[in-house]
């Protein structure tokens, strides 16, 4: 994987998160057809570029939320 995958694929998190208020990983790899390190992958850029909040699950304590920033 390099820069321009990651990149690539952050663009298709990024697109499926606008879509919705928030999602959790598992949804995450379900819209966009991802695999798991793909898709930490590119949250990672996201949120080095500050455009992603990450959150812990309150129902499920092992699943994670993500949320685009609101501007």
């Amino acid at each position: 994987m390099n820069i321009e995958v990651i990149g690539a694929n952050a663009g298709t998190v990024w697109v499926a998160l606008n879509a919705a208020d928030a999602l959790g990983i598992k949804q995450i790899k379900k819209i966009t057809k991802l695999k798991d390190k793909e898709v930490y992958a590119a949250l990672g850029w996201l949120a080095r570029e500050g455009k992603v909040n990450i959150d812990v699950d309150p129902e499920d304590e092992k699943e994670l939320i993500v949320s685009l920033v609101q501007a």
